[in-house]
């Protein structure tokens, strides 16, 4: 038999489980821009104590 027709199977679902997590991720962020949307030019100025 030749080698390369041998699969790793361990790899191949440590690809796919990776690329579900990205997907999953990526979902939650876009779920919470949604709800929290950020505004990059209003920036909160600490207050000073005194």
């Amino acid at each position: 038999m030749s080698d390369d027709k041998l699969i790793d199977f361990a790899a191949e679902r440590s690809k796919r489980i990776h690329d579900l997590n990205d997907r999953r991720l990526a979902d939650l962020r876009q779920a919470f821009e949604q709800a929290l949307p950020l505004k990059p030019g209003k920036k909160r100025k600490p207050k000073k104590k005194r």
